[in-house]
């Protein structure tokens, strides 16, 4: 049987309200990480100390403190500082990677069921649970397409992460990560079950200046994707049941029509955004269970698990920007090692 050792990435900032069922939710796992890097992005709060009485204790955290940018980045900030978090590790020592917030309560197989479903599907390249929100004393689903694994606990097989070259630095990293898996033959899932549940203790897209700054943000992130605007404004609708209700939608259609009146900067990936639009007109005309069949079946040809050094190559400029000299001087490229994990 291959190893079960897995590696969790955790971007951390101003946390101490939530992390701490977090921290106790992973520790208490059936099967816990072979190591677990939280990376403190600059928290004012007690957050750290928190973090070293958890490192302490459990031999399996590393703590990796950075300096205070004076703010929260959702989207590139996350990004940037789950892969100062991949350069302390050599990724070829994993079979898993997960890149895992800490406002989250996990039920204790978790990880232990995600591996399940790893090791019954070869194909399966990265995947989650379904994220509950607590509200007024009971669970309200966020209501997470299957076609998607949930950005707040992205599980990866490590040659696939490997070869859809990693995260990329900006909002909607945590779909264009799926349609990339597609892409290149792999499958993205998500499971609503008593396994997998998982409790979301703040609402998505509030982390930053408010939910509906967040909806904006969103918004921005479908146009970064490359998505039509006939997509998105269907997008909206389906969104504007949730709280915030209605505006929460607007909000989303904003942030998507500022960003298109501006020409803003979009996903330097052609083909990946030709695939993208090609499974949201099926999704419209056919639903995205139907799309989600049709695109892995189309694709199935290209998936080749062990072609990783194409990959591999994008995700070391990503990990190591030319325009950050310091995180080269101080972090070590074996880290992305190409190789397949044992």
């Amino acid at each position: 049987m291959k190893s079960r050792d897995y590696l969790i990435i955790s971007p951390c900032r101003d946390e101490a309200e939530y992390m701490e069922r977090t921290l106790d939710s992973v520790v208490s796992q059936s099967v816990v990480p072979k190591l677990w890097i939280i990376v403190d992005d600059g928290s004012t709060d007690r957050s750290p100390i928190i973090l070293e009485r958890y490192a302490d204790r459990y031999p399996f955290i590393k703590v990796v403190k950075r300096e205070n940018r004076g703010f929260r980045n959702v989207g590139p900030g996350v990004v940037d500082a789950f892969y100062a978090g991949l350069r302390q590790a050599n990724i070829a020592d994993y079979q898993y990677i997960c890149k895992l917030d800490l406002d989250l309560e996990l039920p204790e197989k978790y990880f232990e069921t995600l591996i399940e479903k790893m090791e019954a599907d070869p194909r399966l390249g990265t995947c989650s649970g379904k994220p509950y929100n607590e509200r007024e004393g009971r669970l309200v689903s966020e209501r997470r397409g299957d076609e998607m694994s949930a950005g707040m606990t992205k599980f990866y097989r490590v040659t696939c992460f490997q070869q859809i070259g990693g995260l990329v630095r900006e909002v909607m990293w945590d779909a264009i990560d799926c349609h990339k898996c597609r892409q290149l033959g792999w499958r993205a899932q998500s499971w609503d079950e008593p396994d997998l549940n998982f409790v979301h203790l703040r609402v998505m897209g509030s982390s930053q200046d408010g939910v509906l700054t967040g909806r904006s943000r969103h918004g921005f992130g479908q146009y970064f994707m490359g998505t039509g605007w006939i997509y998105m404004l269907s997008t909206c609708i389906y969104r504007a049941i949730e709280y915030p209700y209605i505006i929460g939608g607007v909000a989303m259609f904003n942030g998507y029509l500022c960003a298109l009146i501006k020409s803003k900067p979009k996903l330097n990936d052609p083909e990946l955004v030709s695939e993208i639009r090609r499974y949201q007109w099926k999704s419209l005309f056919s639903g995205k269970k139907n799309a989600t069949k049709s695109i892995e079946l189309e694709n199935e040809h290209r998936w080749s698990p062990t072609d990783i050094e194409a990959g591999s190559k994008i995700l070391l400029e990503r990990m190591f920007p030319k325009n950050n000299k310091a995180c080269i001087d101080r972090a070590d490229k074996r880290s992305v090692a190409i190789s397949e994990p044992s």
